[in-house]
């Protein structure tokens, strides 16, 4: 009863904005459905057989004419706005990267794949990056990078699993994490799930659950990572907003499954670039850190999306 009344409210209380093909400042609001969706379609074709925008999402970035990445906006009746990106499958890869500093000592073992900076091997490919999680002193979660436990595997704990072949997925760690025969590269967990099975965690509303909050302010710069139907990834992130705000934008973005990764303004940032190997810039209105943060390098773990080559 409780988990569906959550449902209902950040349904209710949801309004999308939809951006032309052009890309345009042009936006239209209105009321969503009470029902989120639970599947997001990949990609819309026309007769002609060149992919085209879906109604709704706006293209960011494009690899000889195929989508990959795609964004697109909500806004909350208490004004908090959700940026979403959609990392489409099978036309991306993912590397997980340890900080600097953080998960302690992994910086030391990275090597180059996984250490503190997109590698110059990544580079050409990288279409996209987005921060990790909590640090390893929350005690938040565990850490795989590249085979190597850095931090160990908790059973029931949100997760993001990368494979040996670069695709990824997100679920509970214990409870259909790993697949069978699944060859694991690297797993990063963060808290509860925020979303499984296509519902909002019952403790939504419970903002201490879901992390510290600069000053204490429940409403701050939050990030999650999900899961669509279609096996497609959504980063969600806003500088001023609820963990339902975040949580309800994956739900309408397609998301199954979901965790909430990164808090607080220094922390939450993505870029990303029109085509692979491009210019990173800032993707996440407002965010403080630069477009090539992840390139100059940074204290923190984090993820780079990476085009695949066909």
């Amino acid at each position: 009863m409780v988990q569906a009344l959550v449902i209902l409210l950040a349904a209710g209380s949801l309004a999308w904005f939809a951006v032309s093909k052009q890309g345009d400042a042009r936006t239209r609001t209105t009321t969503s459905s009470s029902t989120p969706p639970t599947s997001a379609v990949t990609s819309t074709t026309h007769p002609a057989g060149a992919q085209v925008e879906q109604p709704g999402w706006t293209a960011v970035t494009r690899s000889h004419g195929t989508i990959v990445v795609d964004r697109r906006s909500f806004t909350f009746a208490d004004g908090n706005v959700v940026t979403v990106f959609r990392f489409r499958a099978n036309e991306v890869r993912f590397a997980l990267h340890t900080g600097s500093s953080d998960p302690p000592g992994a910086a030391a073992v990275a090597g180059v794949r996984g250490g503190p900076q997109i590698s110059a091997s990544e580079a050409p490919h990288v279409v996209a990056a987005f921060n990790g999680g909590f640090k390893v002193a929350s005690q938040s979660g565990g850490f795989e990078l590249n085979g190597r436990v850095i931090v160990p595997l908790r059973a029931g704990f949100a997760s993001l699993v990368i494979d040996a072949n670069g695709g990824a997925r997100i679920g509970v760690w214990g409870a259909g994490l790993p697949r069978r025969g699944e060859q694991v590269l690297s797993v990063r967990q963060n808290l509860q799930p925020l979303i499984a099975g296509g519902a909002l965690s019952a403790t939504i509303n419970d903002v201490p659950a879901w992390g510290d909050p600069l000053g204490g302010v429940p409403q701050v710069a939050r990030s999650a990572l999900g899961e669509d139907a279609a096996g497609n990834l959504i980063y969600a992130a806003s500088m001023h907003a609820l963990p339902l705000d975040v949580g309800a934008a994956l739900l309408h973005a397609g998301a199954v499954h979901a965790m909430e990764m990164d808090i607080n303004p220094y922390w939450v940032q993505l870029e990303s670039t029109p085509h692979p190997g491009g210019k990173l810039v800032a993707g996440i209105p407002s965010q403080n850190r630069p477009g090539n943060q992840y390139q100059l390098g940074w204290t923190r773990d984090f993820v780079t999306v990476m085009a695949v080559s066909h």
